[in-house]
């Protein structure tokens, strides 16, 4: 297992969190795992923006089937201009690597930098799933225990609709 998955999967135990585990192969997009033909329902979309000066950082988290319009968006966070940011800032700020970014990485931001942008609607799914850090699992969890885990990483949290 890697270091990255385990870090994940030992916050979850500390936190007494259950989850289900999916193993697969390494997928970068929602299509891709679409085409898996196996895809929980549950499976969100992550992207990782910033605002035009680049001292701001959001990750968006949407159902896979919506897409998100960065306009309207920085519209609703009272941000500028959003565009998505470089695989280099993703490193810095979430210590992931494209196609793995997801909530898990919040627990490698100790500087709490990184503002948490979600949709309403994920609270109507009922369970939430997300790769734990590495594109070759994914893991689905109670929408009510990702928000436990969203307290314990004590990022900033912003309800949208989108």
């Amino acid at each position: 297992m890697a270091q990255e998955e385990k870090r994940v999967l030992d916050v979850l135990e500390e936190l007494n969190i259950p989850y289900t585990r999916m193993e697969h192969i390494p997928v970068y997009t929602i299509e891709e795992f679409e085409k898996l033909g196996n895809m929980p329902k549950s499976v969100c979309k992550n992207l990782f923006v910033r605002n035009q000066k680049g001292d701001r950082h959001y990750l968006i988290i949407l159902e896979n089937s919506k897409r998100a319009d960065l306009a309207k968006l920085a519209e609703q966070i009272g941000s500028g201009k959003l565009s998505f940011a470089s695989e280099k800032r993703l490193e810095k700020y979430l210590g992931l690597k494209p196609g793995s970014v997801s909530p898990f990485g919040l627990i490698n931001d100790s500087q709490k930098e990184v503002r948490v942008v979600i949709d309403k609607d994920l609270e109507s799914i009922g369970e939430v799933s997300f790769h734990p850090n590495i594109n070759t699992a994914t893991l689905t969890i109670s929408y009510r225990d990702f928000e436990k885990y969203l307290a314990w990483c004590k990022n900033k949290v912003v309800y949208v609709q989108i």
